[in-house]
């Protein structure tokens, strides 16, 4: 049995051009890869989707999982409950 790969379809047009980063405002936010990247600024929020933009590229979801800029996953990694 073989690998199957699939490339996946770009929109691309000539008169737009996405920045390299969301991020124009000073001081900076932290990059993707950095520890504090969640500290990032919302620049696109949908509550009602339960996810936000954040200006270092990286989506952040409500139940605390992370989709980076490079395809990578972070599993939701919300605090643990304490039993009494």
């Amino acid at each position: 049995m073989g690998i199957t790969t699939t490339q996946l379809d770009t929109a691309t047009t000539d008169t737009t051009r996405l920045p390299d980063s969301l991020c124009t405002h000073t001081p900076h936010c932290p990059t993707a890869d950095s520890p504090a990247a969640e500290a990032a600024r919302v620049v696109a929020g949908h509550p009602e989707q339960g996810w936000s933009l954040l200006c270092n590229d990286v989506v952040v979801f409500d139940d605390t999982g992370e989709l980076l800029p490079d395809g990578r996953v972070i599993d939701p990694h919300r605090p643990l409950a304490i039993t009494a």
